[in-house]
């Protein structure tokens, strides 16, 4: 009983010093995190909760008329309020379409991935450097590949033109269609990879054996393919409905400034609108809505791991 006891004093004092260790060893990524992410994050809450400048700036007077003005709008002449419709209908815009891109990347990313991890192996490498091209371009050219494909003189246009099955072009651009458009094409990579990663590592010959005992091709794929790469479903989503939530660049260029989401109402506020904490409050709203989108994602990945088990 001794010897225990006087054992278990050594084995303490070297889990305390390789705890220690590991703190001082992840120190430096704790600070670069601290400073680099955490701190900005930190100042724009601070903003949202103090008043605008004349000029823009901020002035150090607590103030929560930044988040009044997220949801209401006082006139300034009666004094009356009403809800803030126009940050109602962005919000909306903007939750709307990146969960439509979110659908559209799926519907195409799905079948795009299966037929990859279907191909024999020595040739997925290529397939896969085909879908991460894109990302070899600057973000502003290729919303301005869309922009040439879609305007009314375009390509599309063009050619149902000389198709003769229009006579006037159509107008798809400056609309939340080219908007959806520019972003299905810009993140579409991010659902394909997920769902690639999940269905290579899926084992098909359950596939083949739910065939084997006459399963229709609808039933193996809701029962058998889409549960075993719900994972790779969940994080695609995720990856397509963050960035689509925030997005900035492509609703600027193929929304025209009459279609703004959410990213452009908050450049707008820390620009010409002048309205610094405003924009700090929107940005924060933003940022519980990825929050929350990550806590979805969480949940869903732990109770598919417990389903698992």
């Amino acid at each position: 009983m001794t010897n225990t006891k006087t054992a278990s004093g050594p084995v303490r004092d070297i889990q305390r010093d390789r705890t220690r260790r590991n703190w001082l060893l992840s120190a430096p990524a704790l600070v670069v995190l601290g400073t680099a992410a955490s701190g900005p994050l930190l100042i724009v809450l601070v903003y949202s909760f103090l008043s605008a400048g004349d000029y823009g700036g901020v002035v150090w007077k607590f103030s929560t008329d930044a988040w009044f003005n997220v949801v209401f709008f006082r006139d300034i002449f009666d004094g009356t309020t009403t809800l803030a419709d126009a940050h109602m209908k962005i919000l909306w815009r903007s939750v709307r379409l990146s969960f439509m891109t979110t659908l559209i990347t799926l519907a195409v990313g799905f079948p795009t991935a299966y037929v990859i991890a279907t191909r024999p192996r020595q040739t997925r490498s290529f397939w896969l450097f085909l879908i991460t091209v894109p990302f070899w371009t600057n973000l502003l050219i290729r919303t301005f590949a869309i922009l040439e494909v879609i305007r009314n003189e375009g390509l599309i246009n063009i050619g149902l033109q000389m198709l003769g099955i229009i006579d006037t072009p159509i107008q798809m651009l400056y609309t939340d269609f080219a908007i959806m458009v520019g972003m299905t094409y810009v993140y579409l990579p991010l659902m394909v990879l997920p769902l690639y990663a999940s269905m290579e590592r899926l084992d098909f010959s359950l596939v083949e054996a739910a065939y084997d005992l006459y399963a229709t091709r609808r039933k193996v794929l809701h029962r058998i393919i889409i549960p075993l790469v719900k994972p790779g479903i969940i994080a695609g989503s995720i990856l397509v409905f963050i960035p689509s939530l925030g997005a900035f660049v492509t609703p600027r260029v193929l929304g025209g400034g009459k279609k703004m989401m959410l990213g452009n109402l908050i450049e707008l506020q820390f620009g010409a609108g002048r309205n610094w904490p405003l924009g700090a409050a929107l940005s924060v709203t933003l940022l519980a809505l990825v929050m929350a989108a990550l806590l979805f994602y969480v949940r869903s990945t732990q109770r598919y791991s417990g389903n698992v088990r």
